[in-house]
């Protein structure tokens, strides 16, 4: 029973654990080191992506709140106007997501910083921004020719379509990234909890 369920958690879970070992250590540094001088300006950090990078990009901005950071997700009709020295978080496994590339570009334009967070360095996103952090991660539908040499090759679809390998590897990244900063800006759970939600709209 649960045969797929079983594999694709491992899959997924031996995944994000052996990913660690391709992370660039420099990158992660170099963005936490940008959050933190962002922070301490008092600058905005605006978090942009799409679909399911969406939701990881909001979590990620909710996080930086309860750290006490002014942080956004672009979008949103109560969401600030990016200015100069401002940070935006772009999150796009391919790079190409049209909508994330223009919101970089744009910010790039106002004179803002821009990170992004892919699995692609020669990508639209990854040559228009001023940091790139790398996410690895199956991010291409196969063709439907490979599907068939595959078939007669007995090599199978891993169980994560799409997306779900970065989606999931940048969760736990950029939540350890939340972990590194509240020890760097000497954040403890207690005050974290100050600033998160205390009104549940059923």
């Amino acid at each position: 029973m649960l045969i797929y369920f079983k594999q694709a958690y491992l899959e997924i879970a031996n995944f994000i654990l052996n990913s660690l070992d391709k992370l660039k250590m420099e990158e992660i540094e170099a963005f936490v080191k940008t959050i933190e001088e962002i922070y301490h300006l008092n600058k905005k950090i605006l978090v942009v992506g799409v679909g399911r990078s969406g939701l990881v990009g909001r979590a990620f901005a909710m996080r930086l709140r309860h750290l006490g950071a002014r942080s956004y997700v672009l979008g949103e009709t109560i969401t600030p106007s990016v200015e100069e020295g401002d940070l935006v978080v772009a999150i796009s496994g391919s790079g190409t997501t049209q909508i994330v590339v223009a919101a970089a570009e744009a910010a790039k334009k106002m004179k803002a910083r821009v990170a992004a967070i892919t699995s692609y360095y020669d990508s639209p996103l990854g040559r228009v921004a001023d940091l790139v952090v790398y996410i690895p991660g199956r991010t291409k539908v196969a063709a439907m020719d490979d599907y068939f040499a595959r078939q007669i090759l007995g090599v199978h679809e891993p169980l994560s379509p799409l997306g779900t390998l970065f989606e999931d590897t940048a969760m736990v990244a950029l939540d350890a990234v939340i972990a590194e900063l509240m020890k760097r800006l000497g954040k403890n759970e207690a005050e974290l909890a100050k600033r998160h939600a205390n009104i549940e709209v059923p």
